[in-house]
């Protein structure tokens, strides 16, 4: 009987491979144009005072209106923004692959989303290090100044460690869908964990699906020892959540507790100091992925719209032993 079980196991998950290379097949012919990747952070501080109006013609929507033109030159010549360009011109001397990623995502999303336009794709040095991509109005505007690398001393000496890996580079892409998302989720119809949980769950399974080749510590911003301590206690973790009937819990702790970006999730054990952050966020992706494998019917626009509780209760989830 048993072996009867891993050669039926087997074969699901060929059956399964054979579905995605045949998805990936499809996507594959979609005819894009390699994306160009617009160099405005370059442009803005290269280009002298009396050129601005001419940069300012090319790209109003980064020049608010009510703005003069002499605060954008002392934002050319401040310390920190200048110490940021070049930081970032050493980072990116070249953006090949970065704009092939993009044109790799972008056919992605023509797929699963074929109303989409094809996004203009600008590059941006910024001094607010809390401010990630955006994708909003067919524009895609990537902050380069934000992915320097977490060994970057610029924020080794300004930010807290665990903070540090939403910064390397190979977070670009992942936050680009991140922001693409918007919108295209349903927000939870509750506070209860598991309506937070199951909704970064679809960020995170949409991510599965538009960047298929990223990694998944990447595409959650775990390091790979991280994601590897999530896959090894996932039971835990699970019959923790379970246990204490935290799923259908509002309590207003358990956000920054299992969902908010953290050094460590705090199951008030000792355990704690080993674990990643945002395990909630995790967890909640291994529910909708579930959910995505046994009702492979479902339309992805119908998966993002539904409820967490339908989401849960026919995902058929049990977590991996």
């Amino acid at each position: 009987m048993k072996k009867n079980i891993i050669i039926l196991f087997a074969v699901l998950i060929v059956f399964s491979c054979k579905k995605e290379n045949e998805t990936e097949e499809k996507i594959a012919e979609i005819p894009v144009e390699e994306i160009a990747i617009e160099r405005f952070d370059k442009l803005f501080f290269e280009t002298k005072p009396e050129n601005l109006p001419g940069l300012k013609k090319k790209f109003p929507f980064l020049f608010p209106a009510n703005v003069p033109d002499a605060e954008w030159v002392e934002k050319q010549n401040n310390e920190f923004e200048r110490k940021l360009y070049t930081e970032v011109q050493k980072k990116y001397p070249d953006l090949d692959t970065l704009q092939q990623n993009i044109t790799s995502l972008y056919r992605h999303i023509k797929f699963y989303y074929p109303e989409t336009p094809r996004p203009r794709v600008i590059t941006l040095v910024y001094d607010n290090l809390d401010m990630k991509c955006v994708y909003e109005d067919g524009l895609i505007l990537i902050p380069l100044s934000l992915y320097l690398g977490k060994d970057n001393e610029l924020y080794v000496s300004s930010m807290d460690k665990y903070h540090l890996q939403e910064h390397e580079p190979s977070q670009i892409v992942p936050d680009i869908v991140t922001a693409f998302s918007s919108g295209k989720i349903a927000p939870p119809a509750d506070r209860t964990l598991l309506s937070l949980m199951v909704f970064y769950g679809k960020q995170l399974y949409l991510k599965d699906l538009l960047i298929p080749d990223v990694g998944d510590n990447d595409k959650i911003g775990y390091t790979k020892e991280q994601e590897a301590w999530a896959e090894v206690n996932e039971e835990e973790i699970w019959r923790y959540f379970v246990d204490r009937k935290l799923l259908f819990d509002n309590d207003s702790k358990l956000p920054g507790r299992f969902i908010n970006p953290a050094p460590f999730s705090k199951f008030y054990l000792e355990l704690d100091n080993e674990s990643p952050g945002r395990l909630g966020q995790w967890l909640g992706w291994q529910i909708v992925r579930a959910y995505a494998q046994n009702n492979k019917n479902v339309p992805l626009q119908e998966l993002m719209a539904t409820d967490a509780r339908t989401i849960f209760e026919n995902s058929k989830y049990k977590p991996k032993k």
